[in-house]
Formats: C-alpha cells, structure tokens, sequence
C-alpha cells in the first residue's frame, strides 16, 4: 500500500477537507478514504483552530475505517494530561494555568471540560501511538531518537516497539519533571532542545519568552545555535550566531529509513525535505498564510520534493 501523511491541521477543517480532496480522497458512507493509499496524520488535530470538533470527526472515522492510521501529536498528549488528576488528586497532570487555559481554549469551546464528549474524546487520544515504524518509512511527531524509543518502550506494560501505545503508569510518570519517561516523552513529542548561551532568549509563536531552542537533531553539519535552531524563520535572527558544543544530534543517518514528522511550524516560502531522508509536513496551518501539506509515500528511500501537496488555509 502506498501512503499519505499529513501534517498538524490544528481545527482547520475547511483545509483538510480541501487537501483530501487534492490527493482525490472521496466520501463512502461518510467516511473519506482512497480505493489504493491511506492516510497517516502526524498529530495535533486540536488547539489554535476554529473547527476542533470538525476535525475529529473527519480524522477519527478514518481511522476506524481503516482508510487512515496516526501518531499522537504534543496536543493531544497534554490535552490528556490537562484532563487527568494525578494520584493524589490533588491538581491535574497539566496545570489549570492562564498559559495552559489559552492554549487549550479552542478545544475547551469545542469539548466544554469534562462534558461526556470530552471524557470520550480523551479516551480515543489515548489510543493514538506514539509512532510508528512501517519498515520502508517512519512516522513520529517531532523527533526519531531510538534510545527514548528504546526506553519508552521498555516502560509501557505489552507495549509495541512498532507502534507504541502510553498506558495509565507510564502517562503519570512522564508528567513527573526530571524523570526519564518525562525526558523522552518531551523529545519524541516535542523534539529536542538545547540552552541557549546565558543572557539569551527569543519569544515563540505564543509570545512566550524561551531560554532553550529546539534542534535540527540530524544535522551534524551543524556549528552555531543559528545552524541547529529549527523553528520559525521569523524566530531565527534572535538565535545567536555563536558556537555549539558537538555531540547534539541523535545520530540518525541518510542510509536509514525516511522519517516524517510534524509540530515545527515552518514557514519557509518552498516546501522541501529537512534532509534527504527526513521530511517535516507543518507548514503553520493555524496562522493566516499558512499551508496544510502531505506527502505521497510511493515506498522510496529518499525524499522526492516533487511529491508533496498542499492547500493554501481555507479559514481566512
């Protein structure tokens, strides 16, 4: 079977289903699906958009049909730990902050906080693995880092190295900073970072002031934090041009299989492979001028620019 996979859609709905019907997706019985390919989605189906619930009831029927597979998105797992009390019962998994309030907002006026809707919505979250490894080609939503994977696995009770699935010990113990299901669960999620040199800080997309940058952990041509910062171009001139120490990438070579993942943001005007074998699909379709991408994976070994597709955001 040949495959596409398909970037962070974030609640924009009117973009999914215009990109499904660009890769010539069609409706049966009110599910989308392809007579010979199927979908992969990369993750972060909610937050920042205006069609959370939209979405999900595109992309979860899809699954269950079989006419596509996922991995779970950083969303999806903090909107789990958001919904989850810890042991105590004394707070939540994810803090019921200001900044955690608003991140989540779109979806909470989608999914009103435990309503029967958001209990069940959860549950189907939790179902998503954390990657999968299809053999020819990988799929993960921010970083490929076998020691994390190796380790994740081995903590998850009956758990597949394939296609990995948290159960309830491991969710609790990856909330828990400092802890070793905490530190790979932030690298396959949400992809590996570095400090920046004292004194040195940059606002993200949110406006949040950050310390730490997230890496190109392939890059092993990589010499300053410029080089190694992957993220949004607009971010990139307060990255200083100022010398790294070596040994930050996680050794992921160009004879391995071809790796798609999510979650960066990009906004460079063309769409291309990071590398000859991996390949990022979110293209900041959350923001006015963003794009939805996907990739036609017809089982190549590297990288063919030429297959990817995209739609212009339809929310504007």
């Amino acid at each position: 079977m040949n495959y596409d996979i398909i970037g962070d859609i974030h609640g924009c709905a009117k973009s999914l289903v215009s990109l499904l019907g660009k890769l010539n997706y069609k409706k049966n019985n009110g599910v989308y699906g392809h007579e010979n390919r199927q979908v992969i989605f990369l993750g972060d189906f909610v937050d920042r958009g205006p069609y959370q619930r939209e979405v999900i009831n595109i992309v979860r029927p899809m699954i269950d049909n079989g006419s596509a597979r996922a991995v779970m998105g950083n969303h999806e797992y903090n909107a789990i730990n958001y919904a989850t009390a810890d042991r105590e019962g004394k707070d939540y998994l994810r803090q019921h902050n200001v900044k955690n309030d608003k991140q989540h907002q779109a979806f909470l006026n989608a999914y009103p906080f435990k309503s029967l809707d958001y209990l069940e919505i959860i549950e189907w979250f939790k179902t998503l693995p954390l990657w999968l490894d299809m053999g020819n080609f990988r799929v993960v939503h921010a970083c490929w880092d076998q020691e994390c994977m190796d380790r994740i696995s081995d903590s998850i009770l009956n758990s597949s190295i394939y296609d990995p699935r948290m159960d309830n010990d491991f969710l609790h113990a990856s909330a828990v900073k400092g802890s070793a299901e905490f530190d790979d669960i932030e690298v396959i999620l949400k992809g590996k970072e570095i400090k920046l040199p004292e004194g040195c800080s940059f606002k993200d997309k949110d406006g949040n002031l950050r310390h730490h940058i997230r890496i190109r952990w392939w890059d092993r041509s990589a010499k300053t934090y410029r080089d190694i910062f992957l993220g949004p171009e607009s971010a990139k001139k307060e990255i200083p041009d100022e010398a790294i120490e070596p040994g930050l990438v996680t050794g992921y070579t160009e004879s391995e299989s071809p790796i798609f993942i999510g979650h960066y943001w990009i906004e460079d005007k063309e769409i291309n492979g990071l590398s000859s074998n991996i390949a990022c699909l979110d293209y900041s379709i959350a923001k006015s001028g963003g794009r939805l991408v996907a990739y036609r994976f017809n089982g190549e070994s590297a990288i063919n620019n030429d297959n990817f597709v995209w739609v212009p955001r339809q929310e504007d």
